[in-house]
């Protein structure tokens, strides 16, 4: 766990594999991630069908977003995961094959089933808060267009 992230546990209430809050210092920069898709390179969701697989898939796309933020999985402060199902056990495969690979790093999150997603085939999507240290110099770009 990032060092300035805090997590809240409750001995008042169920014991669970995640957190039920998180704790940020005020001199560090929130990062709102938009949904990790499990999209190839090409722009396809590959694995049709296969909860793991995708959930796999959107972890490997939600590190590289948090590698050209400056940031890791051990950022991460918060996370919504998105399954497209009306059956729990598929909502469970997802959910185990995501916390695997946050391993101890327990960050509180919810876990949705939705009746659809974006992208054809899609199952599952992850939107995650990262919180990081603030650059030395805080002049730094919004974006690529320099808007």
């Amino acid at each position: 766990m990032n060092r300035n992230i805090s997590f809240i546990r409750s001995t008042n209430l169920a014991s669970v594999d995640y957190a039920y809050a998180s704790r940020i210092p005020s001199e560090m920069d929130i990062l709102f991630l938009a949904g990790s898709c499990p999209l190839n390179k090409e722009g396809v969701v590959p694995n049709p069908g296969d909860y793991g697989l995708q959930a796999n898939l959107c972890v490997v796309n939600l590190k590289e977003v948090l590698k050209e933020s400056g940031a890791s999985l051990k950022d991460v402060v918060y996370t919504r995961v998105l399954v497209a199902s009306q059956h729990r056990s598929d909502l469970v495969t997802a959910w185990e094959a995501i916390r695997k690979e946050f391993g101890n790093h327990d960050v509180p999150s919810t876990l949705s089933g939705v009746t659809v997603l974006g992208y054809t085939n899609q199952l599952v999507e992850i939107e995650a808060v990262v919180a990081v240290e603030k650059p030395a110099n805080s002049s730094y770009a919004i974006n690529k267009s320099g808007e």
